[in-house]
C-alpha cells in the first residue's frame, strides 16, 4: 500500500505529541519540518524512531513540492496565513494533496469559514484533528450500547470535562492569540464529544441540529494576584489587563432532525485542575443503560517517597500536565493512544490515500468553532441563545468575544 508523506508546520507540544503517537500508525512518514523553534529536535525524534527522514524547509511552498499532506501545529494566530500560502503553492502546481489542521480550525466563525474556503480553492482534502472523536475508550463504549439503544432509544444527556492546571506555552494563555480561554482550547473537544455521544449510530458528525447554547465563563484561579504574577513572570502575560477565562461551563441543546427529540451536551473545562494532571471525563445516559470514562483511572501505578523524588525534575514522564512528582501517581503506558490521537492520525492517513476527506472535515471543525462562539455570546449576555434564529446566526458569523479582544476585564472582574 502507497505511504502517505507528511509534512508538520509546527513542531512544540502537540507535534512532538503526533510524532509520538505516528509510532503506531501505518503507512506514514514525517518528510519534511518547517523551520522553526523546536525543528531540530522534532527531526531527530523522527529518524530515531523511523517515521521516517524529515527534511527542514524555510518556506511552507518548499514543503507542498515535497509532501503529500501538510498538518498545521503551528498557534492559533498563524493558521490563516499559513493556509494562504499553502493555497497559491498548490494553485502554482505543488502536487500536495491534503491538509490537516488540528483544533481549533478557527478563532473566529470568519477564520473557520475562510480555511474552508481556502482548502476549496486548492482543491484539497481536509481533516479537522479533534482526537477525542478517536478515542477507543468512548467509541467502544458506543459499539457495545448499540443494542441497548436500538431497544430503548438514544441517549438524551452527555457530560463531558476537561481540565488540567494551565497551558504549556504564553501564547495559549493570552487570548488575542489564542483566542480566548479554556473554553477555546478546550470547549471545543468537549462540545464535540458530547454531541458525538448523542449522534445516533450510521448518522453523520454533524446530523444533530444546533438548537440552543447556554454558557458561564469566570476566571478563578489565575486572576488571583499572586497567579497573575505568576504567569508575568513566566510568560510575559498581563491578566491584569487581558484576562481570558480559566473555567467555562455551559449545556448544548441539539435536535433530532428525524424524531423531534431534543438531547444535552453539558460541558466543563477549567485551567485550575491541580490534581494527578490532565483529565477528561465523561459520561452519557440513556434509558436503561449508561457510560462513564475517566482518563485518570490507570491500569498502571507507581509510588514515589520523597527522598527518591528529589532526583526526578519532570513530572509529566507519567502523565500529560502532571503537577507532582511523588505520592501514589497514575501512569498511563499510552497516552497517545488512550486520548484518540493514534487513531486520528491513521484516519486521515487512510482517507487521504483512498482520495477523500477524513471523518471529520474542516466543514465539521468549521461547525464546531461556531458553537464554540456561540457559547461565548451566551457568556458575554447570560442568555439561552437560540441558535434557530437566524438573526443570531448571522451575528455570529462577524463575532469576536470581548475576551479575545482582550477585553476580558469588563466581564470577569468584579
Amino acid at each position: 500500500m502507497k505511504t502517505l508523506k507528511l509534512g508538520f508546520i509546527g513542531a512544540g507540544f502537540i507535534a512532538r505529541f503526533q510524532a509520538v503517537a505516528m509510532k503506531q500508525v501505518r503507512h506514514c512518514e514525517l518528510t519534511a519540518i518547517f523551520n522553526h523553534t523546536g525543528a531540530e529536535e522534532l527531526a531527530d525524534y523522527a529518524r530515531s524512531n523511523r517515521l521516517g527522514e524529515p527534511v527542514i524547509y524555510n518556506t511552507v511552498a518548499e514543503m507542498c513540492n515535497h509532501c503529500d499532506a501538510i498538518a498545521l501545529f503551528s498557534p492559533n494566530y498563524t493558521r490563516i496565513s499559513i493556509m494562504e500560502e499553502i493555497t497559491e503553492a498548490v494553485i502554482a502546481g505543488a502536487p500536495l494533496k491534503g491538509v490537516i489542521c488540528e483544533k481549533p480550525l478557527g478563532r473566529t466563525v470568519e477564520e473557520a469559514e475562510k480555511m474552508v474556503q481556502l482548502a476549496d480553492k486548492a482543491g484539497l482534502l481536509t481533516s479537522y484533528f479533534e482526537n477525542q472523536l478517536h478515542m477507543n475508550s468512548i467509541n467502544n463504549a458506543l459499539h457495545q450500547l448499540r443494542p441497548q439503544q436500538e431497544a430503548m432509544g438514544n441517549f438524551t444527556l452527555a457530560r463531558s470535562t476537561e481540565e488540567h492546571s494551565g497551558p504549556h506555552n504564553g501564547w495559549f494563555w493570552d487570548p488575542t492569540q489564542q483566542g480566548g480561554g479554556v473554553l477555546s482550547d478546550m470547549g471545543c473537544h468537549s462540545i464535540a464529544i458530547g454531541r458525538h455521544i448523542l449522534t445516533p449510530a450510521g448518522k453523520s458528525p454533524t446530523f444533530l441540529e444546533p438548537v440552543s447554547m447556554q454558557c458561564d465563563t469566570a476566571l478563578l484561579k489565575w486572576g488571583q494576584p499572586k497567579f497573575r504574577k505568576v504567569l508575568m513572570d513566566k510568560y510575559g502575560v498581563d491578566y491584569t489587563k487581558t484576562p481570558a477565562e480559566d473555567f467555562a461551563t455551559g449545556i448544548a441543546t441539539f435536535r433530532n432532525p428525524e424524531t423531534g427529540q431534543h438531547v444535552k451536551a453539558q460541558f466543563t473545562d477549567s485551567w485550575m485542575y491541580d490534581k494527578q494532571g490532565l483529565r477528561l471525563w465523561m459520561d452519557a445516559l440513556g434509558p436503561g443503560y449508561a457510560m462513564e470514562v475517566n482518563t485518570l483511572i490507570s491500569p498502571l501505578e507507581i509510588f514515589v517517597g520523597d527522598e527518591a523524588a528529589e532526583s526526578v525534575a519532570d513530572a509529566e514522564t507519567a502523565l500529560e500536565k502532571s503537577t507532582a512528582s511523588r505520592g501514589l501517581l497514575a501512569v498511563h503506558p499510552n497516552e497517545a493512544d488512550l486520548y484518540g490521537y493514534t487513531t486520528e492520525i491513521q484516519d486521515a492517513v487512510d482517507s487521504f490515500l483512498q482520495g477523500r476527506n477524513a471523518m471529520l472535515d474542516f466543514r465539521y471543525g468549521a461547525e464546531i468553532t461556531w458553537l464554540v462562539q456561540a457559547a461565548y455570546l451566551a457568556a458575554e449576555r447570560k442568555v439561552t441563545l437560540d441558535l434557530t434564529d437566524p438573526a443570531v446566526r448571522e451575528e455570529l458569523k462577524g463575532y469576536r468575544s470581548l475576551i479575545s479582544q482582550g477585553r476580558g476585564a469588563e466581564i470577569l472582574y468584579p
